[in-house]
Order: C-alpha cells, then sequence, then structure tokens
C-alpha cells in the first residue's frame, strides 16, 4: 500500500496555523473538506470522533509525529490529510514532545484491514529520520507531495 493511494494531492498542508490539538484536528479536517475529500455537513460529526479517538489515547506516537485518525460512514474510502507545523503543537505525544508531523486518517466503518494497513504504513515511513526532516523542512504542499511520492517508490 502507498501513501498516494489515500492521499489526495489537494489535501496536504505545508504550513498548519493550530497550536493546540483540538484546533489541529479542526484545521486537518478543513483541508479535506477543501480538496473535496469530505463533505462539509460531516465536518463537527468527524472532529467529535477524532476526538474521542484522543481520549482513548494520543495519537502522538513520538519523534514528533502524529496519526489522528478514526472510523466513519462520513467516509467511503480511506483519506486521508496531512499537515506540517513548523511550530509543533503540544499533542500529549508519548515521548513528551511537541508533534510537527501530522496524518489524519480517516476509514469506512467496516474497514479494519486497510485502516491499519494505512497507519502501519504511515508510522514505517515516518520512522526514517531523514524523511520526517525532509517533510518538517519542505518549502510548500508541492514539495511535501514530491518528497512523499518519492519515498513512496522506494519502500513498499
Amino acid at each position: 500500500m502507498k501513501i498516494m493511494d489515500f492521499l489526495s494531492t489537494k489535501a496536504v498542508s505545508a504550513n498548519i496555523k493550530s497550536a493546540d490539538k483540538d484546533s489541529v484536528l479542526k484545521e486537518l479536517v478543513g483541508v479535506l473538506i477543501d480538496a473535496g475529500d469530505v463533505d462539509k455537513k460531516n465536518k463537527n460529526k468527524l472532529i467529535e470522533l477524532l476526538k474521542a479517538r484522543e481520549a482513548l489515547g494520543s495519537t502522538a506516537i513520538g519523534q514528533g509525529v502524529g496519526i489522528p485518525h478514526a472510523k466513519s460512514d462520513c467516509v467511503s474510502s480511506l483519506t486521508a490529510a496531512f499537515g506540517v507545523s513548523k511550530k509543533g503543537v503540544n499533542f500529549e505525544s508519548l515521548d513528551g514532545e511537541p508533534v510537527y508531523i501530522f496524518f489524519l486518517l480517516l476509514a469506512p466503518q467496516d474497514s479494519a484491514g486497510p485502516h491499519l494497513k494505512a497507519l502501519a504504513r504511515i508510522s514505517r515511513l515516518l520512522k526514517d529520520k531523514y524523511f520526517r526532516e525532509s517533510l518538517k523542512s519542505a518549502e510548500d504542499e508541492k514539495s511535501v507531495l514530491k518528497i512523499i511520492q518519492q519515498e513512496d517508490e522506494k519502500k513498499i
């Protein structure tokens, strides 16, 4: 599974403005709405689902990475948004460090397999320090996409 299989080229933000967890969730859902990947009428429902998942335990996995995710009947296929925060956000990370790199993942209610494969793929790629640093220093959305596409080609 490749990241570009479920990340729309329009659902990328190279400069997240939000400074706290809830705002990041709202901003990334907004990115998905702007990209046309989710319907605007589902915005509040999706944010609530993501917050409920965060309440179970932070999806910030350490090393400056957060993978907020939820299952919802608001999406018909695996859908993702990507964002980079230049300042870093307190996302209650396992290592206590701020989060700079966000992959927000939404999956249909009944898709355990693809959902787990996507989470595994994202976390495996983001273990690579060079990849993380490249994403953090990307100037714009086009650069972010190029970095992700290059990494997608390397490691399957």
